[in-house]
């Protein structure tokens, strides 16, 4: 008997989109009953490698919602929600729009009780320095949990490590108790990653990990291994295989993303289960999204091995159709 994963193949386009419709207009339903009322249920938290940090296993992603550009008083109440129910790691970046503005209303009371990270998309010691000074000021906070050199598999990584170039920057950065830790971020080129971490200087790593891209950039067989050996902590992204279209799409949130809503969970699992990752980085284009992560983290089972292969089939299948839209992957 084949499985559901193909026999979903059958259906129509408008079959389809009548089940998503009817699964996401009773889950919102579900979810808008829970507003304002704290579960039952507690987030789980892992430690973040050699950091040591307690971290909720959800981190909350602000790229989508900074690119997007929503309303600050709609960012900052969707970011408070998920802060309120109990997230404590909170990802963003200098490039995602109006994402630290949001931030920077709804961390104050909160600072010393979360994990704040930026990200920095630079090779330059210079203009290092003039985005992190920026993302102090636009957050209003004198210090950082973590920064990220982003996108590494875009870099020349040997103007990465030079003098004057942004590792060196940060670490004098780190010294001065302006910075916790440094990490490496990135979608494509799995080999720099490796690199970077040959270094000895990089505490975490946070890279596209999901049940489809396993299949083509396939970081948890290249990357983790040794982040695992050094005991880098690891943050995974673009669990949910990302949203339709890829990068072009980061403003559009309408289109959704690649993995079925029945099989959000799952996704979520699966990136869990990988020996080594803390953390599932998920950014929301809705308060709706917002809080069904949270649930679905409070929630968090590991796999079984027949769900595992069930993902993994489809996962191989996706990817075909995905190919390495992030960039090459050598």
């Amino acid at each position: 008997m084949k499985s559901y994963f193909f026999l979903r193949k059958a259906l129509t386009r408008r079959e389809f989109l009548r089940q998503t419709s009817f699964f996401g207009a009773g889950l919102a339903l579900a979810m808008r009953s829970s507003w304002g009322a704290e579960s039952s249920t507690t987030i789980p938290t892992r430690i973040l490698g050699r950091t040591k940090a307690k971290v909720t296993i959800l981190g909350l992603g602000t790229a989508p919602i900074g690119e997007a550009r929503v309303e600050i008083p709609k960012a900052v109440k969707i970011f408070g929600e998920v802060l309120d129910r109990g997230v404590n790691y909170v990802d963003t970046a200098r490039s995602y729009g109006i994402a630290e503005e949001a931030l920077s209303h709804v961390i104050g009371p909160r600072r010393d009780k979360i994990f704040l990270v930026t990200k920095l998309w630079t090779e330059s010691g210079e203009q290092a320095q003039k985005l992190f000074e920026e993302s102090l000021r636009t957050l209003k906070t004198d210090y950082l949990d973590l920064v990220h050199i982003h996108h590494v598999g875009g870099k020349n990584i040997e103007r990465v490590l030079a003098k004057d170039g942004i590792l060196e920057y940060l670490l004098k950065q780190k010294e001065a108790g302006k910075i916790r830790f440094i990490g490496i971020s990135g979608h494509a080129r799995p080999p720099l990653f490796l690199k970077m971490l040959e270094t000895g200087q990089i505490d975490v790593l946070m890279a596209v990990m999901n049940y489809a891209d396993r299949n083509i950039y396939n970081f948890e067989g290249q990357v983790l291994p040794e982040c695992r050996k050094r005991n880098v902590g690891v943050v995974a992204m673009k669990v949910y295989a990302g949203i339709k279209g890829g990068f072009k799409n980061h403003r559009n949130g309408s289109v959704g993303c690649n993995t079925p809503p029945e099989l959000l969970p799952k996704a979520m699992a699966y990136a869990l289960d990988l020996e080594g990752v803390s953390v599932a980085n998920i950014g929301p284009f809705t308060l709706e999204q917002a809080i069904q992560n949270v649930e679905f983290a409070r929630q968090y089972k590991p796999l079984t091995e027949k769900e595992r292969d069930e993902l993994l089939a489809f996962g191989k299948e996706l990817a075909q159709t995905l190919g390495p839209r992030y960039g090459p992957v050598a």
